[in-house]
């Protein structure tokens, strides 16, 4: 690893893609929490590694490492949900975090702003979910949490992410990785909404569009513990993956390696 940095650019590139995806097509095919709804969905140990491999490696080489690395998770025997799309939820996270520590801050909002609108604009999206309360009922935005994910991105907070992760300074380091798989995370649910919405819904898929009011109300009280379980195996494993990566693969890069595509 000492000559990590004498090596072509190309090939570093071709390495870490080859490197990551399998990594992460491992971990995709181990599930760890299964989805509401969605027959043979759940989420997997791999999604923890979405944020990071957008942080560590760029939204380029980290996205592609998503995608490849899903391709070869259904090649494994991972089963195709979302019509061969399976790859979409985390390489929009990978992809709005490779940019948003890179300092490139307004693609991330403005793609952000997108799905959250899309999603509330969708024809079979609960907007609001009833929660009882005593003797009556209150309506309470289903997507409350994507709303606050949305102001910390645009809130100084979004924009001093990749700077606190820079300094590699454990406290630094620990809250900017926790505000940027955050952000990535609630993105990447959104995403993830968005094709369980239009693929499985009839007359696509199997789920009758009379069935998501339930569904919505179901998921309401559980994706904010599974965004918050994922969010916090992100930290753990992602501060001391970066600092390591920072330090040996990439210590004579002045900053995160860059987010520029394969020279030609």
């Amino acid at each position: 690893m000492s000559n990590f940095s004498k090596i072509p650019n190309r090939t570093k590139i071709i390495a870490s893609i080859a490197i990551f995806s399998a990594l992460y097509a491992v971990l995709r095919i181990m599930q760890a929490i299964p989805m509401i709804g969605v027959q043979g969905g759940s989420f997997s140990l791999s999604d923890i590694l979405a944020p990071l491999y957008g942080i560590i490696l760029g939204p380029y080489v980290g996205g592609a490492s998503v995608i490849l690395g899903t391709f070869l998770g259904i090649a494994m025997g991972k089963p195709i949900v979302f019509l061969g799309l399976d790859f979409l939820p985390a390489a929009v996270n990978a992809i709005a975090l490779g940019f948003l520590v890179r300092r490139k801050w307004a693609p991330v909002v403005v793609l952000n702003v997108a799905l959250l609108a899309a999603f509330l604009l969708y024809p079979v999206t609960s907007v609001f979910v009833n929660i009882p309360l005593g003797n009556t009922t209150i309506s309470f935005p289903f997507a409350w949490l994507h709303i606050v994910a949305l102001i910390v991105l645009i809130s100084p907070l979004g924009r001093k992410a990749g700077q606190w992760i820079e300094t590699l300074k454990p406290a630094k380091i620990t809250a900017g990785l926790a505000v940027a798989a955050f952000i990535g995370t609630m993105m990447q649910h959104l995403t993830g909404n968005l094709l369980f919405e239009t693929v499985l819904a009839q007359p696509i898929g199997y789920i009758a569009t009379s069935a998501y009011p339930g569904i919505w109300s179901s998921i309401f009280f559980v994706y904010p513990l599974e965004r918050l379980v994922l969010i916090v195996l992100a930290v753990v494993v992602g501060a001391p993956l970066v600092r390591v990566l920072k330090n040996s693969l990439f210590r004579d890069e002045k900053q995160l390696p860059k987010s520029s595509p394969p020279s030609q």
